[in-house]
Order: structure tokens, then C-alpha cells, then sequence
């Protein structure tokens, strides 16, 4: 599993924007465009665009 960080508050409306619960999830990688993200219990891992 990669290692995620917590998400902002910015990064949380952007990920329940993509229709995620934000607490399932962290930040592995942060992009000007797009949001790699990493579900913490299942390791599923999905980009979005914020």
C-alpha cells in the first residue's frame, strides 16, 4: 500500500465532489490537476480531477 497523508479540507470537498467518503481515503500524491488517492483499509487507489 502506498503511504497516504491526511487530505485538506480543500482536497476533502474535491474527493466527496468525486463522490467518495473523504474519510476513507488519503493523499499519496497531489498533482496541480489531479488527486492520486489511496482507500485505507482495501488499498484500492484512484486519480481524480479536482
Amino acid at each position: 500500500m502506498k503511504n497516504g497523508k491526511n487530505p485538506t479540507l480543500k482536497q476533502k470537498k474535491a474527493i466527496h465532489a468525486a463522490g467518495f467518503e473523504p474519510n476513507d481515503w488519503l493523499i499519496f500524491k497531489a498533482e496541480a490537476h489531479r488527486l492520486h488517492i489511496v482507500h485505507r483499509t482495501s488499498g484500492r487507489t484512484v486519480i481524480i480531477l479536482p
